[in-house]
């Protein structure tokens, strides 16, 4: 039921959840504007609701996102709290699943039912997964009848970069962004044509193949990236087969014009295990998806520029056998079309105008021929068509040196629930004097109910979750730009929570809070030595008696209170790079497993500690290894699903 997925991810494969179930001008005007503006922008929010990253340093280029604004923008002046994981961090802590090279970025709450291959959950500030919007080069690519994204897959192969905007930002990318953003950017190829190839292997009978390359030929560029995954795991009915492939390919006549093209592809094989206490021997998950993306960016003049994708993605998941004893095996397919046009216009030096427009069309549907008629009637197809169609207008304005505010609405129309209307505010401003930037933003946000929630709560009548958000940070550049230190204060309130009233009614009756604080350090003290840490403070309170599932004023479940993560990297002799990284999760609970609304049950403390090492032998040929879960820490991220202990891997790279 999506009562339990609200608050937390489910404990078995998406398909049966249902039932277990964010110079006077300068030294005077400036700060004098940004103040007001940073003081009031949360009150007028409120008003309208009632009615890699090592630090650049000297001499660096400041690296440009694009998840704050859907335009260029440099980092350092994002209105936006906004983190950073380029493929060179990615490759130095030897990262191969995006869900892990989310565990250092504060405000994000990375939780993985067991083993890899088991169903995880990203949790940003403290809201629902499905309340997260995850993009793949702009395309929205959250699938399944439960609205989510399950990121045990999604390996970092061809991955150039992932941003992580945090805040409401569905005014910008609409349903699922209530939360925020996680956009991954995949590599364009240019220069000579080169690749790489490497092998490993380790602990449980775990294999891993991979290989990438590209380049570009005349007009032409490509991308490529491909693995395989092997293990066994640790329990019986454990393993986890993963294939994986992604590609971006353009064709560019001149500089103002090219036309390109995504291709992905993913086959995961799990066994399903269950929990420790209720095992199941034999169960086994199946999903495959694949998505193909042809877009269009075109710049006439220097003033004004054409973005437009189109994107066809399909998931097919088989879950047989399912022992579950009222289900059983299962057949679920999801397929949607998406088109996205933006156009960016700047008439002016100090301003620029963003809209677009936005059409979804989405069709799931379960086979489920074994279903038990014990409890009464029960289908054994159930499908959901959902359209949507939207546009948006945004205004950047840089009314003064150093200062940027952001303003913009937006209007999504649905075929079951009408009309839903967002907005959002934010502003930066940096202090050349002191190297210091302070930023604020006020949104709305909202996300629809899934097909899931209205095909098991057979309610048609549910109205999208919705959230009021705001923050306001600091960051603050040190000693040339070799130290950046930032610290956000976030508060959303979600209403509309989706739940259920006890008779597996899918309703809209819950509510809950979340505020906390957000600090992140990066540090490159000298060439080749980098320091990151972060920590996140989280309040998360369920604030509605309405839903049966918690009591009312109880912690949202498996929502640590505290996240501290630190990691150091070297390279030794221009040879050798070495990574340690440790995480420190506490103060957690989770959902009673034999009192079911009653209290929380508490979750144990957990951390662990996972190094790495690659060592050149040439330009060619390198070697590398690593240890996850150096300590042998005991730990479950989920109460029942135990995470893996010490594990061991090595291998080798070849370059050409």
């Amino acid at each position: 039921m999506r009562a339990v997925d609200i608050f937390a991810p489910a404990t078995s494969p998406p398909l049966n959840k249902w039932r277990k179930l964010v110079m006077w001008k300068r030294n005077y005007l400036g700060p004098w504007l940004v103040g007001i503006w940073l003081t009031i922008v949360p009150l007028i929010g409120r008003a309208q609701e009632a009615s890699p990253k090592p630090s650049p340093g000297e001499g660096q280029a400041e690296a440009v996102i694009v998840s704050a604004t859907r335009t260029e923008i440099p980092e350092n002046e994002s209105p936006a709290s906004v983190s950073v994981i380029t493929s060179d961090d990615l490759k130095q802590k030897q990262i191969e699943r995006v869900a892990d090279a989310l565990r250092e970025v504060p405000g994000l709450n990375v939780v993985q039912t067991g083993t890899p291959g088991q169903l995880t959950s990203v949790f940003m500030r403290g809201l629902p997964s499905e309340d997260m919007q995850v993009l793949l080069d702009g395309i929205p690519i959250n699938q399944g009848l439960a609205g989510q994204f399950n990121f045990a897959d999604l390996t970092t192969d061809n991955i150039d970069r992932i941003e992580v905007a945090r805040g409401p930002q569905s005014t910008l990318y609409g349903p699922h962004a209530l939360a925020g953003v996680v956009q991954i950017f995949t590599k364009q190829g240019s220069g000579t044509p080169a690749g790489e190839i490497s092998a490993e292997g380790g602990s449980y009978d775990t294999f891993r193949e991979a290989a990438q390359t590209s380049g570009s030929i005349d007009k032409f560029d490509y991308s490529f990236g491909a693995s395989r995954l092997d293990t066994d795991n640790a329990r019986p009915n454990n393993e986890y087969r993963n294939t994986a492939a992604i590609a971006n390919v353009g064709w560019s006549p001149n500089e103002q014009f090219r036309l390109g093209g995504l291709f992905t592809y993913s086959n995961s094989d799990t066994g399903d295990p269950n929990s420790i206490f209720t095992p199941k021997p034999f169960d086994n998950f199946l999903t495959e998806r694949w998505l193909i993306a042809p877009h269009i960016d075109f710049e006439p003049v220097d003033w004004w520029t054409h973005k437009l994708i189109v994107s066809y993605d399909h998931e097919r998941q088989v879950n047989d056998p399912n022992d579950d004893g009222f289900v059983g095996p299962t057949r679920a397919l999801f397929k949607r079309l998406t088109i996205d046009y933006q156009n960016d216009l700047k008439p002016a030096s100090w301003l620029t105008l963003t809209s677009g427009f936005f059409y979804s069309d989405v069709d799931a549907g379960q086979e489920r021929p074994f279903v038990s008629q014990a409890f009464g009637p029960q289908p054994t197809f159930i499908s959901d068509h959902t359209q949507e169609t939207a546009g948006f207008l945004q205004a950047t304005v840089r009314p003064i040196e150093n200062l940027i505010l952001v303003g913009g609405g937006r209007y999504d129309y649905f075929n079951q629930f009408g009309n839903v209307w967002t907005y959002r505010f934010a502003g930066s401003y940096k202090i050349d004097k002191t190297n210091m930037t302070l930023h604020s933003s006020v949104a709305t946000g909202f996300s629809p109910p899934s097909s899931q929630d209205k095909i098991f709560g057979d309610n048609f009548g549910l109205l999208p979750e919705k959230d009021f958000g705001w923050d306001i940070g600091v960051e603050q550049r040190l000693w040339e730009n070799k130290i950046t230190v930032g610290a956000t204060y976030f508060h959303n309130d979600l209403s509309n929570v989706i739940g259920f009233n006890g008779l597996f009614e899918t309703l809209n009756l819950g509510a809950a809070r979340t505020q906390g604080v957000e600090t992140e350090l990066h540090a490159q003290p000298i060439t080749d030595l980098t320091f990151t840490a972060s920590y996140t403070y989280l309040d998360a309170e369920k604030t509605s008696a309405a839903d049966i599932s918690q009591l009312q004023g109880a912690r949202l479940p498996r929502r640590p209170r505290n996240e501290v993560y630190v990691s150091a990297s070297y390279l030794w002799f221009k040879k050798l790079r070495t990574t340690v990284e440790a995480k420190f999760v506490n103060a957690r609970e989770d959902l009673n497993p034999v009192n079911f609304g009653g209290p929380n049950i508490d979750l144990e403390d957990y951390s662990f500690i996972n190094c790495a090492a690659e060592y050149e032998i040439n330009p060619h040929l390198s070697i590398f290894g690593r240890i996850d879960n150096l300590t042998d820490e005991q730990y479950s991220e989920v109460f029942g699903f135990p995470a893996l202990g010490r594990t061991a891997y090595a291998g080798m790279k070849l370059r050409f």
